[in-house]
């Protein structure tokens, strides 16, 4: 059900719900019947903040159905695309954390610690030195 969400752009999954309910498509996709009972909505919920939050099982899920699509000749993996989107931050110094209580990389989860190893990587974004062409003029008139 996710993936028909993923591709459909559904980002609710109370509408997800509803739209599998109803498309008899995305019922055969999922593999339920005509009186097959679609998941609640809290069921994916439940799962996503409890069970999968720090296990590896959603990356081993992903990994192993791109080598599917690899394999069918779906994906090939010449090229790849960037999300752009802004996203206001919310952030503010009320909020902030005192040097005292901030965790090291080493403390933080996952997802955190594989962000912070691609920072210095130029393939992902690092800054890289940039030599000026000519130095600015001053006139000291």
């Amino acid at each position: 059900m996710l993936i028909v969400g993923y591709c459909l752009g559904i980002r609710s999954e109370r509408r997800l719900c509803d739209e599998v309910h109803l498309n008899l498509a995305y019922r055969w996709f999922c593999r339920l019947d005509l009186n097959g009972r679609v998941p609640d909505h809290s069921t994916f919920s439940k799962n996503r903040h409890g069970r999968f939050r720090d296990s590896d099982l959603l990356r081993q899920l992903f990994e192993a159905v791109l080598s599917r699509c690899i394999q069918e000749g779906l994906v090939g993996g010449e090229g790849f695309a960037v999300d752009g989107s802004l996203i206001a931050a919310d952030a503010s110094r009320q909020k902030g954390v005192e040097a005292a209580e901030w965790k090291a990389p080493e403390a933080a989860n996952r997802a955190v610690r594989e962000y912070l190893a691609v920072l210095d990587d130029a393939a992902f974004g690092a800054a890289t030195p940039v030599v000026p062409r000519a130095l600015p003029h001053h006139s000291n008139a």
